[in-house]
């Protein structure tokens, strides 16, 4: 597993517990799958810059929040 896929999952996972969205809830948000999404909090899929997109906007935050 790379750093940055790391980082980024374990940025997305922060965010959507302090939003306080369930993994099944916000995979039905983002429109993907929730073991998909899983795999990506857990640093284990390499996702497109358009998931990532997805995954920030149903998030309400920018790529940027995501990736440092």
């Amino acid at each position: 597993m790379s750093t940055i896929n790391k980082r980024l999952g374990a940025n997305i996972r922060r965010i959507r517990q302090e939003k306080n969205l369930m993994q099944k809830e916000f995979s039905k948000k983002v429109g993907l799958d929730a073991a998909y999404l899983s795999n990506i909090e857990n640093g284990k899929m390499n996702p497109t810059v358009t998931t990532i997109e997805k995954i920030a906007k149903a998030l309400g935050v920018t790529v940027s929040e995501l990736t440092k």
